[in-house]
């Protein structure tokens, strides 16, 4: 079946090589690996709406693949088919430093983009941590440590190009920074998990690299009054451009792993955006909360080496609690929930964790109300699998109570499947229908975000 596929696009273009089949048969999660029948590597928007045609000529699934940085199974091809690779479509389409927007093929990774932008004097500044590609980062709405200032990605994407099902090329959005026309389709297709179409272009608003930045870090007697400290610093409208909780198990880790002498206690970690005055009135007011609140030990650095210093802590958390086991993964869940209800949902989390005896750890984007645990697990043990999952569901099912929501940035993939009826109800039944629209013959992202 697929030589038809092979004759169109060409031998250089697709692989059935068994390694990379199996490259391209996971992410970073712990679902079990399931590799595509092909592997295909377009070099443009005309190969991939060949690519669609051709799959929904013959009903085979198309599975999306970035980086394969995901950790809910977005990109593993359960029911087979073609997983399409964007290695080769990591170009800058228009770049405009005067309107700070670009347009950039799926492909490119925020590294890449930020390399090249950075020299104009601008920044993309959504960070989720890894490496992962815009794609990736649009089709499930990645945030990161800077949410709590820029947003999400679906604050950042002004226009997106998108290959619909039936090989039909549309763009949805515009150039403008705001508009009032129509049905608001870029944020139907962003957070769509490849599930509705695939991008072949994205347009991004860019931000202009501030004058000045300062990194601090405190620690707290407790998660409680962590929490509470960064809540009093967003009651006082402080504009802080990164707040980070790290508990203090994984402060231990951080110390282990990095040789350094942090404090092994809740900490908070901050970043101040803006002008050399500003940022350091914007510092001391937040010193000065911190210490209402038990804090002690406030550490701020201007320098750039030493503000990278002073975030390892936080970018390094899973590295270091694979370290002294590397033959353990890295599972856990992200939550998002109301500010006031943060407190109580974190410790609750760290008591599960304790609990069940799992090695783990609490960490998050805390300006605004998303977290995510660590728990390290052997995945070819069966128990310790069904272990996280019971933690992941005691976690979550307690931030659905609270209005808040099973993933606040990771995404639905394979993981999160089985809580979109609690939280959505009657509204999944319209999600489905919107789903089964635009995509008759379900050949997009089968079995992701709801069964199909």
């Amino acid at each position: 079946m697929y030589s038809q596929l092979i004759q169109i696009l060409g031998n250089e273009k697709v692989s059935q090589n068994e390694t990379i089949l199996f490259q391209h048969s996971k992410d970073e999660s712990y679902h079990p690996p399931v590799e595509p029948d092909i592997v295909v590597f377009p070099a443009s928007k005309e190969d991939i709406i060949e690519i669609v045609q051709f799959a929904n000529r013959q009903q085979v699934p198309i599975v999306p693949f970035g980086a394969g940085s995901g950790l809910e199974g977005q990109a593993t091809p359960i029911k087979k088919g073609i997983s399409i690779s964007f290695q080769k479509m990591n170009k800058i389409v228009s770049f405009n430093p005067e309107d700070m927007l670009i347009t950039v093929q799926p492909g490119m990774t925020r590294l890449e983009l930020n390399e090249a932008i950075n020299k104009h004097g601008l920044f993309f500044p959504v960070d989720p941590g890894a490496d992962a590609t815009i794609g990736g980062m649009t089709a499930t709405n990645a945030s990161g440590t800077s949410a709590v200032r820029y947003g999400t990605m679906r604050d950042q994407v002004l226009q997106l190009e998108i290959v619909l099902p039936n090989g039909q090329l549309v763009k949805v959005g515009s150039l403008a920074k705001k508009s009032s026309s129509g049905y608001h389709l870029n944020g139907l297709f962003i957070g769509s998990e490849g599930t509705l179409g695939i991008f072949t272009e994205i347009t991004l608003k860019l931000q202009g690299i501030p004058e000045a930045i300062l990194a601090a870090r405190c620690s707290f007697p407790s998660i409680e009054s962590s929490v509470k400290a960064a809540q009093a610093v967003l009651q006082a409208g402080i504009p802080v451009g990164r707040m980070e909780l790290v508990d203090e198990v994984s402060m231990k880790k951080v110390n282990y792993y990095s040789d350094t002498s942090y404090p092994e206690k809740p900490s908070l970690f901050f970043e101040f955006h803006g002008s050399k005055a500003g940022i350091n009135e914007e510092a001391s007011l937040v010193e000065m909360i911190a210490a209402d609140l038990g804090s002690e030990d406030w550490v701020a650095e201007a320098d750039s080496k030493a503000r990278a210093l002073l975030w390892k802590a936080r970018h390094e958390l899973a590295y270091a609690f694979r370290h002294e086991n590397p033959k353990l993964k890295a599972g856990g869940t992200d939550v998002c929930v109301p500010i006031s209800k943060l407190g109580e949902v974190v410790k609750f989390a760290r008591d599960k964790i304790n609990q069940y005896n799992i090695e783990g750890g609490v960490l998050g984007h805390i300006g605004d109300g998303n977290f995510h645990t660590i728990c390290m697990y052997d995945p070819a043990n069966a128990e310790e699998v069904r272990t996280i999952n019971e933690i992941d569901q005691h976690i979550v099912q307690l931030a659905l109570s609270y209005g808040g929501t099973c993933t606040g940035e990771h995404g639905v993939g394979l993981g999160k499947m089985k809580f979109q009826q609690e939280e959505h109800g009657e509204s999944l039944e319209l999600m489905q229908n919107i789903k089964n629209l635009i995509d008759p013959n379900h050949i997009m992202n089968p079995g992701k975000i709801f069964p199909s």
